[in-house]
């Protein structure tokens, strides 16, 4: 069935929108992929603030076009893809499809789109979403600055220790 004209500009407005919000989009194909597969991506990417779209690849160079940033990137469009957006961080796209693509669906990661227009290889966000999250990432920095107050700390005490062993080894004799 063809989508309206006024339609066609209401998807292009919301994709427009949605690619000036965002960090990362990643796109994927999903070939094979049937419709309660797609639901369960959906809610996974949901609930880690992750949108998921599927739009004709038309519509989305037209919006592409209609955004400063990506006027220049010329992503390779082909296939049956779906775009999953993130406003908040720039792994999530990539991590939410990459985990749903192990789960045995025939989801293949094909490239993405930085917040500032640069156009990202398969293996560029292959390796995007092999990183660590945002969390763990902020908790291995604290715990690396951290280590050398421990360390401190631990040498001190244990120093004291061995003096506070000498006094009374030494009072008891």
């Amino acid at each position: 069935m063809a989508i309206s004209r006024d339609k066609k500009t209401e998807l292009v407005a919301e994709l427009k929108q949605s690619f000036t919000d965002a960090k990362m989009t990643v796109f994927a194909a999903y070939d094979g992929v049937n419709v309660k597969d797609l639901q369960v991506l959906r809610r996974a990417a949901s609930a880690e603030g992750v949108k998921i779209s599927v739009a004709k690849n038309r519509l989305v160079r037209v919006a592409l076009g209609e955004v400063e940033a990506y006027k220049e990137s010329n992503p390779d469009l082909t296939g049956q893809l779906l775009y999953a957006f993130s406003d908040t961080d720039e792994v999530l796209p990539a991590s939410v499809l990459d985990k749903f693509a192990k789960t045995g669906a025939s989801l293949k990661l094909r490239g993405g789109i930085s917040g500032d227009g640069k156009v990202l290889a398969e293996s560029e966000v292959l390796a995007l979403a092999n990183l660590p999250g945002k969390n763990v990432l902020i908790g291995q920095v604290i715990n690396q600055l951290l280590s050398g107050v421990n360390d401190s700390v631990n040498a001190l005490s244990g120093n004291l220790h061995a003096l506070l062993d000498g006094v009374e080894a030494k009072a008891t004799n």
